[in-house]
Order: C-alpha cells, then sequence, then structure tokens
C-alpha cells in the first residue's frame, strides 16, 4: 500500500513550501491558499470513500455543508463563538448524520449508491433552502470567527488570515496523517480488500457492512471539519454548499488528482481551484472568463484521458498500488 502516499521526504519538503507560502504572498494569495486546503481536506474525506472503499458518493457535500450551519446556528451574532464548544459540535453532526444515512446507504451498490446519496443530500437542502431555518435560501453570516482560549490565553487568533492559514494547514497535515495511518492498519487494508472483491471478503467472516459503515462516518466527519473551516473562513452559509453540484466538485477533484492515492486529492484540489481562479478571471481571459466551466470541463477531459491516475500519477507507479490490492488484500488479511 505504499502507493497510496508521497515518499516522506517529498511530504516534508511540500509541508515547508506550503509553510513558508504566507512570508512571500499577499494577503489575497494567503487566504486564496487556505480556501485550497480546506477543499484538499474535503477531497481527502470523499477519496476515503471513492479511491479506497469504492464508494462513489454524490451527496458528500450534506456533510460539508451541515457543519457549516451548525456553526453559524449556534454562534452568537456579535461575539465570538468557542472552538472548544463549536467545532466538536459541528463535527458530531456531521458524523451523526453520516451515521444514519449511511445505515441505510450502504447496503446498496453501485449508480443506486450514487443516487441514494444524491436523494438523502438533496433533502438535507431542502430542509435549509425551502424553510427559514438558517436563513433560508439567502442563507446567514457568520459575523465573528470562533476563537480558541487556553487558560484565558489566545494561542491563534483565526481573525487573523496568516494565522488562520496555519492553522489550516496544520489541520491538513493532520488529516493527512491521519487517514495514512488509518489506510495502512488493518482497518484500512479490510477496506482495500472490500473494494478489491466485496463478496470474497463477506464469504471468509468479515462483517463487510461495518467495514463500509466506518468508513462512510469517517469520510462525513472529516467533510465536517472542512465544511467548518470553510464557514470560519467565508463568515457566510447558504444551501448551495449543500447542493450536488458541491459534491460533483470534489468528485472532480478527487478524479484529477487520482484515486485512491492521499497526495492526489490534495493535488487535485490544488490544481481544481487554482484553475476555477486563472479561467474565470475577466483581467486574464476578458469575455471568455465567463465561459470558464467549458474550458474547466475540456481540460479535466484531457488530464483524464492522458493520465488515467490522474496527477498523482506523475509522481508515482501509475495503478500498482489498486492491481496489488486486487490480488493481495484480502489475502494478507486472512
Amino acid at each position: 500500500m505504499e502507493n497510496i502516499t508521497l515518499p516522506r521526504g517529498a511530504l516534508i519538503l511540500s509541508a515547508l513550501l506550503l509553510a513558508a507560502f504566507p512570508l512571500i504572498g499577499a494577503t489575497f494569495y494567503v487566504q486564496l491558499g487556505a480556501k485550497i486546503m480546506i477543499m484538499a481536506i474535503f477531497a481527502l474525506s470523499l477519496d476515503l470513500l471513492v479511491g479506497h472503499t469504492g464508494l462513489v458518493s454524490l451527496g458528500h457535500a450534506a456533510y460539508f455543508g451541515l457543519a457549516a450551519y451548525a456553526l453559524a446556528l449556534i454562534s452568537p451574532k456579535y461575539e465570538a463563538a468557542s472552538l472548544w464548544l463549536t467545532l466538536p459540535i459541528a463535527i458530531v453532526a456531521a458524523a451523526a448524520t453520516a451515521l444514519i444515512i449511511g445505515f441505510l446507504v450502504v447496503r446498496t451498490a453501485g449508480v443506486y449508491f450514487i443516487m441514494v446519496t444524491l436523494a438523502f443530500a438533496q433533502m438535507i437542502y431542502s430542509v435549509f433552502h425551502d424553510t427559514k431555518l438558517g436563513g433560508g435560501s439567502d442563507g446567514i453570516y457568520i459575523l465573528v470567527r470562533p476563537e480558541l482560549t487556553v487558560a484565558g490565553i489566545k494561542p491563534f487568533d483565526l481573525e487573523n488570515p496568516v494565522q488562520f492559514y496555519y492553522s489550516v494547514l496544520l489541520v491538513m497535515i493532520g488529516v493527512y496523517v491521519l487517514l495514512s495511518r488509518v489506510l495502512h492498519a488493518p482497518f484500512g487494508r479490510a477496506l482495500a480488500g472490500i473494494k478489491a472483491n466485496e463478496s470474497r471478503m463477506r464469504s471468509i467472516g468479515f462483517p463487510v457492512f461495518a467495514y463500509k459503515l466506518g468508513a462512510f462516518v469517517l469520510a462525513g466527519a472529516l467533510a465536517g471539519l472542512a465544511g467548518y473551516l470553510a464557514a470560519c473562513q467565508f463568515g457566510f452559509v447558504n444551501p448551495e454548499i449543500l447542493a450536488w453540484h458541491q459534491s460533483g466538485t470534489v468528485l472532480m477533484m478527487v478524479i484529477l488528482g487520482g484515486m485512491g492515492k492521499l497526495h492526489g486529492a490534495v493535488l487535485g484540489a490544488f490544481a481544481y481551484v487554482l484553475l476555477q481562479e486563472f479561467l474565470s478571471a475577466p483581467a486574464l481571459l476578458g469575455a471568455y472568463a465567463k465561459h470558464w466551466q467549458l474550458a474547466m470541463g475540456s481540460l479535466i477531459v484531457l488530464v483524464v484521458l492522458a493520465l488515467p491516475d490522474g496527477l498523482a500519477g506523475l509522481f508515482g507507479h501509475g495503478r500498482s498500488f489498486q492491481r496489488n490490492d486486487s490480488n493481495s488484500a484480502s489475502e494478507d488479511l486472512e
């Protein structure tokens, strides 16, 4: 399973480069970097399902949006909410929703799984869009970002763009390390076996349903973490962050970067957001900028055709991870 991450040296170098970026970047680019890393956390959470469990979800934005709304709804209007209180509540809300939905949907497979996850996500979207909860279709503002205090001292200030950037960077590294440990643990090898041959895993006695549900809940909790950070950064939440196109966007990031590789999810998020910023900039492309979706779609198709393993395929051995897992994951577990 060595190909699911880059070598340790490359990971350390990448982290150092990201840590040095605020020293040379203007405030706008620091904020853009934080946005990209939040989307990278979101993409990492979905890659756990798509790339490592074989569950393609079109409703993953539901957990992202629910955590964002949880922060918005429990935050005081003109005061800073406590990070110690709001972050666990937001993540638990996302994880609990994923547990309820997952208990029903992981019994399905293939296109049925895709459609059922989409249906549940649209149901949650309609709750916030068609009712006054959370401001309805207009959304809700978070006027003051949460604050973290330890013994009356604030170790960092989320209102400061640079400190917020470093906070998000640490969270992204933490999520990356967590998923790497999980996927190299027996739980992760079981997921690889389920993806390769679910029937065989079931026949040798593995509780396939429990493993898939566990992955679904963990992915939902991590998506909630990303949604919480997004709400902190933008200070505004509306129903569009729960919509199907948000799930489609993060799925494109995973595909663009390379499914089944953690660094692929991060690369895909960086590539997608940077391409979007470039292609939608009127100062650079003039009137053509309003057609950025067409250009983006064309580029993604070209990348998929030229690099079947995504951008991550440029940094390792193409399909060896999936091929090795297909033949050995369930045997190793036996």
